[in-house]
């Protein structure tokens, strides 16, 4: 058998499946090693969508890796601006709870987003998953800028996101991710209960 011969699909599946769940770990826990995974994750997933046909996520991979330098650099930045004052590692982007006029900024990205990919999705490409696809790149879209933030409530959009992905996965036959996403909705509940632990410890020695 010769390297062309392998089953790559099934092998990229299960790679990023394994990716997967390290960064959700690292995301549960509010660990910038988590944007490491971010872009290796783009890597493997795109080429798996555009064989699969799901053609907005495949765009938004590449916004995903663009983001995730971004994130990096965000999260690491207070830390490393209080290393430099001899501070301690508490001095790294803080969570917090997104603010109101933001927020309604977010939806309205999200509801012209998916509006732009549905029509995009509709009308000039083979896609069989328009309103979903549309749907998860939207939204994934602007729950990856709030996690960037370190905003609490990116975990109720990844929530939404991650239900979604499993059943179209699962329809697409990408069996492995709709799996590790039936992994991520779950963990996205218990994401938000721990960030939202995590914060309030924060406010409290603030204090």
């Amino acid at each position: 058998m010769t390297l062309a011969d392998l089953p790559w699909d099934t092998i990229l599946e299960i790679l990023g499946f394994c990716v997967g769940i390290l960064y959700l770990w690292w995301e549960y826990h509010a660990d910038s090693r988590l944007w490491f995974a971010s872009i290796v994750m783009p890597t493997i997933s795109m080429w798996i969508y555009l064989r699969k046909g799901i053609y907005a996520d495949f765009a938004i991979n590449i916004y995903y890796f663009l983001i995730a330098i971004y994130g990096y650099i965000a999260w690491t930045r207070a830390r490393h601006r209080g290393n430099k004052a001899n501070e301690n590692k508490k001095s790294s982007l803080p969570i917090t709870q997104i603010p109101a006029r933001r927020l309604a900024g977010c939806i309205a990205v999200f509801i012209v987003l998916w509006g732009a990919f549905y029509c995009l999705l509709r009308y000039v490409t083979d896609s069989t998953v328009p309103i979903a696809d549309a749907f998860t790149t939207s939204l994934s879209i602007v729950a990856m800028w709030m996690l960037a933030r370190k905003y609490l409530e990116q975990w109720i959009a990844w929530i939404a996101v991650d239900a979604v992905c499993v059943g179209l996965y699962a329809y697409k036959g990408i069996y492995f991710y709709a799996v590790l996403y039936l992994i991520y909705t779950v963990i996205a509940f218990k994401g938000y209960r721990n960030w939202h632990r995590i914060m309030k410890g924060h406010i409290r020695d603030d204090k």
